[in-house]
């Protein structure tokens, strides 16, 4: 990366940090979505109707990530896992999940950036969202899935690691069934890097990698709110729940 290019991406990030301030307090002082309403007509998953799962094919690409994986099964992104632009990806995560518009744009901007591609430009595999990298977002001590150090194949998850995180759940929904909290998953966290530390002998960690996975965890809160119910078939299938 030449010094133009740095400086570049660094306006880029100072401007979406910005643009996600701008959305957070406009979340303070705007209504909710309703149920029902919040993925956008016409768009896969309006009112709950899914398109068909299909789990991964053999040669299909997937990633470290079952809510990309996810996407992919259900054939909102191409099933094989490939081919795909990275504005896609940015306007078909923003559709399904409401993740904010200035998320949907960092990720896939950075992605391209450590991929060494254009976001404009060119496409990427699912696959290689998990390139092990100091300045890539896959990183050690997911809670689906072993170090890649361990385990080369980052696009399935530990059915082991799942059941360890779910078990966690110490909340309750209304209704009385399990639900993750900020407690259960800051604790297993802390255990899920310290065991990585001990079986791991390439284990690596910085602030940003344990910025970005506590971050990635959180979306369990946010997006599902820690229902373990809908949280067991993404999970373990990367499967949306009826």
């Amino acid at each position: 990366m030449n010094a133009l290019e740095a400086v570049l991406n660094g306006l880029i990030d100072v401007s979406v940090i910005a643009w996600d301030a701008v959305i957070a307090l406009m979340n303070i002082f705007t209504s909710k979505l309703k149920q029902g309403e919040v993925i956008p007509k016409g768009a896969p998953g309006h009112h709950g109707s899914w398109p068909q799962y299909v789990p991964p094919r053999e040669g299909d690409s997937r990633s470290a990530c079952p809510m990309l994986n996810a996407l992919a099964n259900h054939g909102i992104l191409p099933h094989d896992g490939k081919d795909i632009t990275f504005q896609d990806l940015n306007q078909k995560v923003r559709q399904t999940f409401n993740f904010a518009a200035s998320f949907c744009f960092f990720v896939p901007n950075f992605s391209a950036r450590f991929l060494e591609k254009s976001y404009w430009n060119d496409r990427f595999d699912l696959a290689d969202l998990s390139l092990h990298a100091e300045n890539a977002i896959e990183h050690d001590a997911s809670l689906t899935r072993k170090d890649a150090a361990l385990v080369p194949d980052q696009g399935r998850p530990d059915l082991g690691l799942v059941r360890d995180l779910l078990k966690e759940a110490r909340g309750k929904t209304p209704d009385g069934s399990p639900q993750l909290t900020t407690a259960d998953l800051a604790r297993a966290l802390s255990k899920r890097r310290a065991d990585a530390r001990k079986t791991n002998p390439q284990y690596s960690e910085s602030f940003f990698h344990n910025t970005f996975g506590s971050a990635n965890s959180s979306t369990m809160l946010t997006i599902f709110g820690g229902r373990v119910d809908d949280l067991t078939p993404m999970l373990v299938e990367e499967r949306f729940p009826d």
